[in-house]
């Protein structure tokens, strides 16, 4: 039984910029990207056009049914996908990151409400260990989220019926020595292939059938905004641990 690590860190130094000439498939990526930036900033605009009319219907429903819990989540998870769409638009022109005291157990405890149905059915046993405390970083809470929702989505992917999700947080050390905030999503899927393990953070890279393989890349530029890191440990057949590391706040 094989076992593999790989992390990346925005401790890492770049190559230099003059280290050698790009290569030709290099380009061609390059050129993707930038395709695709101009793709997602068009599509972006023209979903959040139609979310504002969503949001108005949905406002509208709430005022004359304020108890509606149902109403209250679907107005939530609007106003996160704007956020997520307005994130797409400052990629394409960057503006000012909206930082502000962040509580991970909250946002942990949400998208766990949010993917109960899509475990209940697959029979996913859940377990939490928030060990946190505190359990505040420095961070935009809509793309953070978006993050805990991917891992969280293909760590159920990776499971059968039956399988166990494991949600904790702790507080440790980098290799620095500044105090960070960890969370972590371990699975009992099927682990990731060794041969995959060095690129899980590339762009366009994807074991999926249908999967466009931006998950994890988008996930990492996030959390590198944040001046964290994100790690990945996975040990074929016995599943994969993913984690999360943040600049903590003081209590």
């Amino acid at each position: 039984m094989s076992s593999v690590s790989h992390e990346t860190s925005f401790l890492r130094k770049s190559a230099p910029w003059n280290s050698a000439p790009p290569t030709a498939e290099k380009m061609q990526r390059l050129d993707r990207l930038a395709n695709l930036g101009t793709l997602s900033a068009i599509m972006a605009h023209e979903v959040k056009n139609g979310l504002q009319a969503v949001h108005t219907f949905v406002d509208q429903l709430l005022e004359k049914n304020p108890d509606a819990e149902l109403g209250g989540i679907v107005r939530k998870e609007l106003d996160r996908v704007n956020a997520i769409l307005t994130q797409i638009l400052r990629i394409a022109s960057p503006g000012p990151a909206s930082f502000k005291t962040v509580h991970s157990h909250d946002l942990l405890e949400h998208s766990l409400n949010l993917l109960k149905p899509h475990a209940s059915m697959k029979l996913i046993n859940l377990e939490k260990n928030y060990r946190a405390t505190p359990d505040t970083v420095h961070g935009d809470d809509a793309l953070l989220q978006q993050v805990i929702m991917n891992l969280l989505l293909n760590a159920l992917d990776a499971m059968g019926p039956n399988g166990t999700l494991t949600v904790g947080t702790e507080i440790g050390e980098s290799e620095v020595g500044a105090r960070v905030l960890k969370i972590y999503i371990q699975d009992t899927g099927t682990g990731i292939a060794p041969e995959n393990a060095a690129r899980l953070f590339e762009p366009f890279f994807t074991t999926k059938k249908n999967g466009t393989g931006l998950g994890l890349a988008i996930c990492q530029r996030i959390i590198q905004e944040h001046r964290g890191a994100i790690h990945a440990q996975s040990e074929a057949g016995l599943g994969s641990t993913f984690s999360i590391h943040l600049p903590a706040l003081e209590a």
